[in-house]
């Protein structure tokens, strides 16, 4: 376990980088830089390849082994909609996971994760 210093580093580290990412996908009309996007990922221990080949298990134990607090899965979850939408990867099913997995174990029933569920759904 990570001591306080260590973790609150460590989380303003994952915020920086969830930042990124959303700001290189979330620009209307723009074409984002692949080379940014792969550089932000790689602090993740992805890039842009090995985030379409990763199984849905494997990249929910990575973001726990990252100590990615919930509302950072929940940032990443919605990073991986947006993306899906920009790349001929099929990140949704990934996203979906995520958000289920946050409703379930977070223990906390969260409305705008279900509504987030809910239209990721309906957009399958």
């Amino acid at each position: 376990m990570l001591n306080k210093g260590l973790r609150d580093k460590e989380s303003e580290r994952i915020d920086n980088v969830l930042k990124t990412l959303h700001s290189l996908v979330f620009v209307p009309n723009k074409t984002f830089d692949s080379d940014q996007l792969g550089e932000a990922l790689k602090d993740f221990g992805l890039t842009i390849g090995s985030l379409g080949e990763i199984t849905t298990i494997d990249l929910l134990v990575l973001l726990e082994r990252l100590h990615f607090d919930w509302y950072q899965k929940e940032q990443f979850a919605d990073f991986l909609v947006v993306f899906s939408k920009e790349k001929p990867f099929d990140l949704i099913e990934k996203a979906l996971a995520i958000y289920n997995y946050i409703q379930q174990e977070s223990k906390t029933f969260s409305f705008g994760i279900f509504n987030k569920i809910a239209a990721v759904k309906a957009d399958l």
